[in-house]
């Protein structure tokens, strides 16, 4: 339990500190829309994964995490190193994703089946099902 709450405080440190250098260091503007969702760090500390959104449109998310785990993640890693007070700086891994853009996509159908559901009632008051 104790080394589980230690990687998750390394995780969100790690996550907070990547967040600042996306802003203040990273030029490529295909990167400025990124927003982190979280760092999972493993128990060793060897490895992290980064998992992120794009927002507003998360079409692109294929093409920033190529970006990101090109050469750019050498480039984070070591300014993350400069910043956070790790022994070692675990090796980054981002991810992009997609549980947002699922979401949407699942309460977009629950909406068009209640609506469905509705017209072929007849009822006029939406949420109606008695």
């Amino acid at each position: 339990m104790k080394e589980h709450a230690r990687t998750e405080r390394i995780g969100t440190e790690l996550q907070r500190e990547l967040a600042q250098v996306l802003r203040a260091e990273v030029r490529d503007p295909r990167l400025k829309l990124i927003t982190l969702q979280e760092v999972r760090v493993s128990r060793d500390l060897a490895h992290a994964k980064v998992y992120f959104t794009c927002f507003p449109s998360d079409e692109e998310g294929g093409e920033q995490e190529r970006l990101l785990n090109g050469r750019l993640a050498g480039f984070l890693r070591r300014a993350l190193a400069r910043r956070a007070r790790l022994r070692t700086m675990p090796q980054l891994r981002f991810i992009h994703d997609q549980s947002i853009a699922q979401g949407e996509h699942l309460s977009h159908l629950i909406e068009t089946a209640v609506a469905t559901e509705d017209a072929e009632s007849g009822s006029s008051e939406p949420g109606a099902h008695y």
